[in-house]
Formats: structure tokens, sequence, C-alpha cells
């Protein structure tokens, strides 16, 4: 699912092709969309619906559906938002459309609000979308952003985040197997948020057990901390993404999000700033999960540490009888995907 305070309107000129984008959204994990009155309602499971006209929102709170309509107020300068602030005392809910600036603009009126006031804001472009999620850590309390062909809706899908896995299945494995096999190519992704030691990806070898690889910002005694890297491991391996889909570590591309957090602990969403993919001496880190044996490929290095039960150890002095800890997901995938069929993946 998507960030539940995002609302697609389809904007289509015609009936059916607005029915058309609230299906393909849909399908994709969009559930919250704001139609014209006369347009039907979705038949559709966990649709929450929200009436608009051209100036107006109508039922922004679910379970009440005849609430009383919200302006959209168009903000078009400094001038404007100073006299939205003084007319938002004391609502509990206005509705803004920025034109020309709109990220200063819209954390400005946050600030000066301070949470006493809701604050929606609508779009008709989706570039806009992230930073309105976003500004000062919070984001707007809700997104209504204008839809108008499917192409657009990709796009959309393509700059958000799907919300985060409500839980994962954290287990403790024991090292049976560790052995050096020679060069190959190792993946470094440097994300655009800063790590804590803790921090780590989840990546291995099988889509059913993912090892969690721990960040380098704690460095070694001969190299300082890189709090925003993971050395990940090989370009084969698995990474598992904020929507609970795997990618292969070689096909990340920057802008790309990965999960990322503590084991056993919060987990969020950061994106890919870079890649460094470099030929290195690689150590397979091999333990037994459900009867099965299951592997990770990492650098050989006192900085590449896997989290364990003793807390974070180095490939170049993990041994076999370590404890570490690692996530059991669904083991058969397509393009990244669970799916339900058999696999034998070793």
């Amino acid at each position: 699912m998507f960030d539940p305070r995002l609302v697609v309107a389809p904007v289509a000129p015609g009936r059916a092709d607005r029915g058309a984008l609230v299906e393909r959204a849909h399908r994709r994990g969009l559930r919250r969309f704001a139609l014209p009155v006369d347009d039907p309602v979705p038949s559709l499971e966990g649709v929450i619906l929200i009436r608009r006209s051209p100036h107006e929102l109508t039922g922004i709170d679910p379970g009440q559906p005849t609430s009383s309509p919200v302006a959209v107020e168009l903000v078009r300068d400094s001038r404007g938002l100073d006299e939205l602030v003084a007319r938002s005392k004391g609502r509990s809910l206005i509705a803004v459309r920025w034109e020309g600036d709109r990220v200063i603009p819209l954390e400005n009126l946050l600030s000066a609000l301070a949470g006493s006031t809701r604050v929606w804001v609508v779009t008709d472009q989706v570039e806009q979308v992230p930073a309105a999620l976003g500004a000062l850590e919070r984001g707007a309390d809700g997104v209504v952003v204008e839809i108008d062909t499917p192409g657009a809706l990709e796009r959309l899908e393509g700059l958000l985040v799907r919300s985060l896995p409500p839980s994962l299945d954290w287990q403790s494995v024991t090292v049976r197997r560790v052995e050096p096999v020679g060069v190959g190519d190792r993946v470094i992704v440097d994300t655009t948020s800063l790590l804590a030691p803790s921090d780590g990806l989840l990546v291995g070898s099988s889509a059913g057990f993912l090892f969690h690889v721990a960040s380098e910002a704690l460095g070694s005694s001969f190299s300082g901390p890189r709090p925003f890297r993971v050395n990940a491991g090989s370009a084969h391996s698995y990474v598992l993404t904020p929507d609970g889909s795997t990618r292969y570590l070689a096909e990340l591309q920057p802008g790309d999000g990965v999960l990322v957090g503590e084991a056993r602990g919060k987990l969020r969403s950061v994106r890919v700033g870079r890649l460094k993919i470099e030929r290195r001496p690689l150590v397979l880190v091999e333990v037994e999960h459900g009867g099965r044996r299951v592997t990770v490929f990492l650098q050989e290095a006192e900085t590449v540490r896997l989290s364990g039960e003793r807390g974070r150890v180095a490939t170049s002095s993990i041994r076999p009888g370590e404890v570490v800890l690692g996530v059991a997901l669904p083991p058969a995938r397509h393009l990244g995907k669970v799916v339900q069929e058999m696999i034998d993946e070793r």
C-alpha cells in the first residue's frame, strides 16, 4: 500500500476514462480517490472516496461523507500565504493549491499553523507529490494529485515509496561454513540518508532468507566511517525494497528505494544515491534455514559486518558457530514480486 495521505483525482474528460484510471490505480495498491459528484462510487474493495469540484473537496474525513465542503485556496505569493495563515486560525482543516513556489511556502504554512489546523494540498503535477508528503519531515495531512492519463499514474508510482511491511519474520541462524571464494564483483550501496551503526540492508543469495548486512557507520582503525554506506554483497544478491519485493543489487539505480533499519528494530525507506561495483575478494557465509542451506557472498573486510546475537561481526573474522540475524520471506518470486509456486533456489 502507498501512503494513506495520498488521494488520486482522475481528471480525464470522460466518466469511463476516469473509472478506468481508478481501476488501474486500485490494482497498484492506491485506495483513496477524489471524483466528481456525478461519478458513480467505484465497486472496488477498500476504496475511500472524496467528492470534488474545481474549487472544493467534500468528505475528507472518512465516515463523514456529508461533511461540509472545504474550499481549495489558491496561493500565488507571500502576501497570499500570510492572508491564508490569518484566515486559518481556529479552522480544523484547509486545502491549498500553489501557483509558483510550493515547497518553502508549504513548510512556512505548516510551521505557522503548528499542527492546530490540518493542511491538504491539491496539485496537478505528480512530481510535486513527494515534497508535499515530506515537508518539515511530516508533510501535508493529505495530498490530492490530479491524474489525466495512465502515463501520469505510472510516473506517480515511480516517484513514491509504498508503505513499509507491517512486520518481518526475524530469525537467528547459525553459521555452518565460511569460505573464501576468490575475487568477484561486489556492490556498495551509498544512500542519500545517514545510517546508524546498527542500521543495515537485507541481502542474500536466496529470496527465502536475507541476512542483515550492517552499515559502515563505524569504520575501522584504518578507515573512517561512511555513515551513508552499506557494502552490501556480490552483484547477484537480492536486496529487500520498501514494498516487500526484491531487486538484484546489480540492477539498482540512483533514486531507487531500499529498506534499511535495525535488526529486529525500526525500518524505513531510503534512496540509493550511488552504486560502486568493484572486484574484491569475497567470502561465502552459509547457514541452515528450514532444513536448507542458504548463503550470502560478501567482501572480506573489517568494515563489512553481519548483525548477530553478539552484535555485529566482521566478515574478516566470522567463524562457523556464529549466530547471525536475518529475515525469512516467501521464496517464490517473479520479477521480485511474491508468487504462489514451488521453487527450489539453491
